[in-house]
C-alpha cells in the first residue's frame, strides 16, 4: 500500500487508494483460503451514503466488509494507528477518522468529523455498534455512537449480518483459519424521521434486523 499512497496523495486522488485497498483485501482472503457467501448486496445503492452497521465477531470483519461493501467506505479507527508513518497520513487523506477511545469528548469529536464528511463529501462509514469484538460468539449490546452519526448525517443505516468469522479467528487468536463466512446485507433503514428521543427504537430495529441473519448460537437470550 505504500507505493499507491506515495503516488496518489500528492496528486490528490482518493478513489485509486480505496480501490487498491479493496483489491488487497481480496488477495488477503484468497491467501487465507476464506470462502465468502454474500447475499442482499443488491439492496445497496452504490451512489448513496450510508452508515453500515454489522455485528462484530473477529478481527477479520473489518477487512472483509471493506472488501464486500459495494462502494468506497471509510471507518472510525483508534488514533494510535494514525501515528504509523505514511499509512496514517494516507488514512486521514481518504477520510478515515481517528478516535480517542479513552474519553467521551474525543469520541464525540470524531463522530462530528465523520458526519461532516458524510454531508460534505458523500462518504459512507462502517460502524460496529457493539464497540468491540465478542468474546463468546454471541451478539452484544449496542452502543449509541454509530446511531448519533446516522442521525447527525441524516443517512440511512445499512445493517449487515456476519456469521463464520468467530470460528476462523476469535478474539485473542493471532492466526486465521481457512473456512466459509456468510455475509448478509439487509435493506437500509431510513433515519430522517428519527431523533434522540426515539433512538432506542431505532437501535432495537437495527439489532433485530442484524440478528435475523445470524444463527441461533450467535443470538443473546433476552
Amino acid at each position: 500500500m505504500l507505493i499507491p499512497l506515495l503516488v496518489f496523495i500528492p496528486l490528490g486522488l482518493r478513489a485509486p487508494i480505496l480501490a487498491v485497498g479493496k483489491w488487497a483485501m481480496g488477495i488477503g482472503l484468497k491467501v487465507l483460503r476464506i470462502r465468502v457467501e454474500v447475499s442482499g448486496r443488491e439492496a445497496i445503492d452504490k451512489d448513496a451514503r450510508y452508515v453500515f452497521m454489522a455485528n462484530h465477531l473477529s478481527f477479520l470483519d473489518g477487512p472483509l466488509l471493506y472488501r464486500l461493501i459495494p462502494q468506497p467506505v471509510r471507518v472510525i479507527i483508534k488514533k494510535s494507528i494514525f501515528r504509523i508513518p505514511i499509512i496514517g497520513q494516507g488514512m486521514r487523506f481518504i477520510g478515515f477518522v481517528p478516535v480517542d477511545r479513552k474519553g467521551i469528548r474525543g469520541g464525540k469529536r470524531s463522530l462530528e468529523t465523520a458526519a461532516r464528511l458524510m454531508r460534505e463529501r458523500g462518504y459512507s462509514y462502517l460502524i460496529f455498534p457493539e464497540g468491540t469484538r465478542t468474546r463468546d460468539g454471541r451478539i452484544q449490546a449496542f452502543k449509541r455512537g454509530g446511531f448519533f452519526l446516522a442521525l447527525e448525517s441524516r443517512a440511512p443505516i445499512a445493517p449487515i449480518s456476519i456469521t463464520g468469522t468467530f470460528a476462523l479467528m476469535p478474539k485473542g487468536s493471532p492466526f486465521a483459519r481457512s473456512g466459509t463466512v456468510r455475509v448478509r446485507f439487509h435493506p437500509p433503514i431510513p433515519t430522517l424521521a428519527c431523533d434522540a428521543e426515539n433512538m432506542g427504537e431505532l437501535m432495537a430495529e437495527v439489532k433485530a434486523m442484524i440478528e435475523s441473519g445470524l444463527t441461533p448460537p450467535q443470538k443473546r437470550s433476552s
